[in-house]
C-alpha cells in the first residue's frame, strides 16, 4: 500500500492532525505524517518534545481544547487512560472548547474496560473513537512496520483509514471499542515473556562461559529463535539499553494484564513473576531505561537470592 500524502499546509480545522503526547510513539507518529507533507499540530507538557516537534517542522497547540479548535482528527499516544481521560475530558480538555473534533485515534495501552467507557460517552456526542494499540517500538513504528490492534466500530475506522495508512500497511479491526487495548495486552503478555525468556538464557550462557555474541548467532539457527532474538539480542549482550521502549511503561502493561486476568478469572503465574522481576528493576533505577534493560535485573540475582519475594531461596 502506498501511504497518503498531502501538501504542506497551514493547521486548520479538518486538514491539521492533532497529536498529544509527544514521547516515543508520538513522536514516531509525527515524524511520519510530516515526512508525508501532513501538517501537525503538537501538544505535550514537556519543553524539550515541544521543541522538537517545531524543529521538525510542526505547529504547537498550548492546551488539548487548542488542539480540537484546529483539527477534526486527533492522535492520542498517552502512558495510561488515566491520563486520556484528562486530555479529553478534564479541564481544557478536547471536549471542552467550542469545537471538538470528529475522531480520536488513542494508541495509549490502557484500561480496556476503561477504554469501552470512554468511548460510550464520546459515542453519546457524535465523536467517533478508536483505541489503536500498537505492537512494536517506536524505531519499528518510524519504518512503520508496527502492527495496529484496534477497536471501535467499523464507521469509525472508516474515517480514520486513510490516517492509520501513514503509519501502517499493518491494521487489524478486532471488534468494539476496548478489543484494541484487550488485544495489546494479551500480545505484550507474549513479547514480554519472550523477552524475559531470553534475558535469562543469556545470562545462563554468560554464567556458563559461553561466548554471548557467538551464542546470540546459534539461537537465530534453533527452535528457540524468537523476534526478541533481533530486536533486544543485541542491546542485552552490549549493554545498549537507549529506550526505544521503556521498562517503566512495560511494568505497567503487565500490571494492567494482570489486573485483566484477575477480572476474567484466569490466574497468570508467568505475568505475575514478571511483574516482580520489572517492580524491581524499576525500584533499581532503571525504569527509564529500554525494556532490555531486565537482564541487568536478572544478573543481581544469586543462588540465595529469590526472583520473586517470598520464593523459596536455592541451597
Amino acid at each position: 500500500m502506498t501511504c497518503p500524502t498531502r501538501s504542506a499546509a497551514d493547521p486548520t480545522h479538518g486538514d491539521a492532525v492533532g497529536i498529544i503526547g509527544l514521547g516515543l510513539v508520538g513522536s514516531a507518529l509525527a515524524d511520519l505524517l510530516l515526512a508525508r507533507g501532513w501538517p501537525v499540530l503538537g501538544c505535550d507538557i514537556d519543553a524539550g518534545r515541544r521543541e522538537w516537534l517545531v524543529a521538525r517542522g510542526g505547529s504547537l497547540a498550548e492546551t488539548p481544547a487548542a488542539v480540537a479548535a484546529h483539527c477534526a482528527r486527533v492522535v492520542l499516544a498517552l502512558m495510561t487512560t488515566d491520563v486520556v481521560v484528562e486530555v479529553v475530558e478534564g479541564d481544557h480538555g478536547l471536549m471542552t472548547g467550542p469545537r471538538r473534533p470528529s475522531c480520536i485515534v488513542d494508541t495509549t495501552t490502557g484500561d480496556p474496560d476503561a477504554t469501552a467507557a470512554l468511548a460510550a460517552r464520546l459515542a453519546a456526542r457524535d465523536i467517533a473513537y478508536l483505541d489503536a494499540t500498537i505492537s512494536g517500538s517506536s524505531e519499528q513504528i518510524r519504518r512503520r512496520d508496527g502492527t495496529f490492534m484496534v477497536g471501535g466500530s467499523a464507521a469509525a475506522l472508516a474515517q480514520c483509514r486513510d490516517l492509520l495508512a501513514v503509519f501502517s500497511d499493518h491494521i487489524h479491526h478486532l471488534g468494539p471499542a476496548g478489543s484494541g487495548n484487550r488485544a495489546k495486552l494479551a500480545s505484550n503478555l507474549i513479547l514480554g515473556l519472550n523477552r524475559l525468556a531470553l534475558a535469562e538464557g543469556l545470562v545462563l550462557a554468560e554464567r556458563l562461559g559461553l561466548d554471548l555474541p557467538v551464542f546470540l548467532a546459534l539461537l537465530k539457527d534453533t527452535p528457540a529463535y524468537s523476534v526478541a532474538v533481533d530486536t533486544k539480542g543485541l542491546k542485552m549482550i552490549t549493554a545498549d539499553f537507549t529506550p526505544v521502549a521503556r521498562m517503566r511503561q512495560h511494568l505497567k502493561d503487565v500490571e494492567l494484564i494482570l489486573a485483566c486476568g484477575r477480572r476474567a478469572g484466569q490466574e497468570l503465574p508467568l505475568s505475575a513473576a514478571h511483574r516482580e522481576l520489572l517492580a524491581q528493576a524499576v525500584a533499581a533505577g532503571d525504569g527509564d531505561l529500554d525494556n532490555a534493560a531486565v537482564i541487568r535485573q536478572l544478573r543481581r540475582l544469586r543462588p540465595g537470592l529469590a526472583a520473586v519475594p517470598g520464593a523459596a531461596s536455592s541451597d
